[in-house]
């Protein structure tokens, strides 16, 4: 018998192929978009939640938005244990699917560690690009205890997850502009946009673009696993109409 044989599927076509199929309109504030899927213990609910809301409200998340699924036959692909419950939250990608959507021929690069000092993005330290793994880069580097998202919110120095995607740099006005709209309706994630032809916290990159590097959207989901706190984190996990989740 011949074995079945899968075929290898790196990240960025699973970024790429969430990228077409978000269809969030900031200025509307309606549409659908890629999300990030946490399973935690329901006896850890409270404190999981409590976590996620000061890392968001610290600015080191993606969007303020929120879901919390407790019925376990109500919820896409992801699939609860009896007493699991479930945190959606945005995925930045939704950041670059509303910038191609808009028109700007964004392209995701790479996801790293970023080292913040009194508030201010130094550099990356770590970095795996999208096109050279099969698995998610933040993933991989939540895995590795890497983080310390804890100390960036209570001191303003630490390191966070973050990823970075270029544009043509004559989009520059444009994405400007998208990331503003993009804000006003609380996807504030955006950690750095460089000038063109220079490196991006300390990372070089293509001729001719510019850079930018949006806040982790797992940020949170790290700031719980340093507490000790069993979670089960899935980036990038599914597609959610934006209306079902509330701003917190």
């Amino acid at each position: 018998m011949t074995p079945v044989t899968r075929p290898i599927i790196f990240a960025i076509s699973r970024i790429e192929n969430m990228m077409y199929q978000t269809t969030f309109d900031p200025v509307e504030e309606k549409g659908m978009i890629a999300a990030n899927v946490s399973i935690i213990r329901e006896s850890d609910l409270e404190d999981a939640l409590s976590i996620f809301k000061e890392v968001m409200h610290s600015g080191l998340a993606v969007g303020s938005y929120m879901l919390v699924v407790r019925d376990q036959s109500s919820f896409g692909d992801v699939s609860l244990d009896e007493h699991e419950c479930a945190i959606v939250t945005p995925c930045s990608i939704t950041i670059d699917g509303v910038l191609l959507k808009c028109g700007v021929p964004v392209r995701p690069i790479f996801g790293g560690i970023v080292q913040i000092e009194n508030g201010v993005p130094v550099r990356f330290t770590d970095i795996l690009t999208y096109d050279s793994t099969t698995i998610d880069p933040i993933d991989v580097l939540m895995s590795q205890d890497l983080t310390s998202v804890t100390d960036v919110v209570a001191t303003g120095s630490g390191k966070i997850l973050a990823n970075a995607r270029i544009a043509p740099m004559y989009a520059r006005e444009r994405v400007e502009d998208v990331l503003d709209r993009l804000k006003a309706a609380n996807f504030n994630g955006i950690l750095w946009v460089s000038d063109p032809n220079t490196d991006v916290l300390g990372v070089p990159i293509e001729r001719d673009h510019i850079g930018i590097v949006a806040i982790g959207g797992t940020n949170p989901m790290a700031a719980v696993q340093e507490q000790a706190i069993p979670i089960r984190t899935y980036a990038l996990a599914e597609l959610i109409d934006i209306k079902k989740m509330e701003v917190v």
